[in-house]
């Protein structure tokens, strides 16, 4: 298998130290191209920046030019971030991207796959992908779900993207033995707005040992992914009224332009940018970095006998 892992990130895994595989299909499709704060190369290196500074070695996870890349140099991240037209890579795309040498990056489910593969026990993502809305007529659920379903790896987010049915997503989270629980809050968060009480998670854990703890025994247990979900932090989290309202109108223009499939969730969140005047980037900038934080804290605490 074309599988290249970077030298650090080979090393971390062979001594039993922490490593936090981050997906990066955020860099070329949720971003716009840049080194800025908000522009994708900026926050890549920031988000690895945040890993290593809380004890834990980053795995940026890609396709470049048909190698699947567990880990990037300097000039690999610069070059995926100014990929002019990169593929959005989910776990089926893989063989053929492969065969074909594409570049693209990685979702949720490519990055478990791959970070797997590769020895990585946790990811920190955004949010995760799940069941869109009207999905009893389009059938259009995440490939995420179906990898997180087979797939023992601890994945830290801030909840499932709320253009989704959350509700639906919840019930497809449980019914295929996912294990879902809230670190600093009870309830699922909404992406870049907090959760509240009408989606209860089933626990919470607070305390970072504990959250380890429970991981090791579900790793050993099941071959399904525990998830971790946290709030946007609260100074950049966004009200749900205005974010359901822009969401819904992005989504309304999405299909109505015909964006659907893999095309509806970069078109929205192009869409809700613009109808926030930036804010929603803002948020999702801030909950990225928190959620690499919190998977580095679980990766380090993993990391220990």
């Amino acid at each position: 298998m074309p599988l290249r892992i970077h030298p650090e990130v080979e090393g971390a895994i062979l001594d039993g130290r922490p490593v936090v595989a981050l997906e990066s299909t955020v860099l070329t499709h949720g971003l716009p191209m840049g080194d800025g704060p908000l522009e994708n190369l900026g926050v890549a290196r920031m988000l690895e920046a945040e890993v290593r500074a809380h004890g834990a070695v980053p795995a940026t996870i890609a396709v470049i030019e048909g190698v699947l890349h567990v880990g990037l140099d300097p000039d690999g991240l610069h070059g995926l971030c100014a990929t002019a037209g990169p593929m959005k890579l989910s776990a089926r795309d893989l063989g053929v991207a492969v065969a074909k040498a594409h570049t693209g990056g990685t979702t949720v489910a490519a990055t478990v796959t791959i970070a797997h593969q590769a020895g990585v026990r946790v990811l920190a993502t955004g949010g995760i992908g799940g069941v869109h809305r009207g999905w009893a007529g389009s059938m259009d659920v995440s490939a995420d779900l179906a990898a997180l379903a087979r797939t023992a790896i601890c994945c830290v987010s801030a909840g499932a993207k709320n253009l989704l049915d959350l509700d639906a997503t919840l019930e497809w989270i449980e019914s295929l033995g996912i294990a879902a629980v809230g670190h600093g809050t009870d309830w699922l968060p909404h992406f870049t707005s907090v959760g509240d009480a009408s989606r209860p998670l089933p626990t919470r854990i607070d305390e970072i040992p504990r959250l380890a703890a429970a991981c090791r025994v579900h790793f050993g247990l099941c071959r399904s992914a525990f998830l971790v979900f946290q709030d946007p932090p609260a100074e950049h989290a966004l009200p749900s009224n205005l974010c359901d309202a822009w969401t819904s109108q992005a989504i309304a223009e999405a299909r109505a332009g015909g964006a659907c499939g893999s095309l509806e969730t970069p078109f929205v969140l192009r869409r809700v940018a613009e109808l926030s005047s930036g804010r929603s980037v803002q948020a999702n900038v801030a909950l990225l970095r928190s959620n690499a934080a919190l998977a580095a804290k679980i990766a380090s605490e993993l990391s220990n006998p």
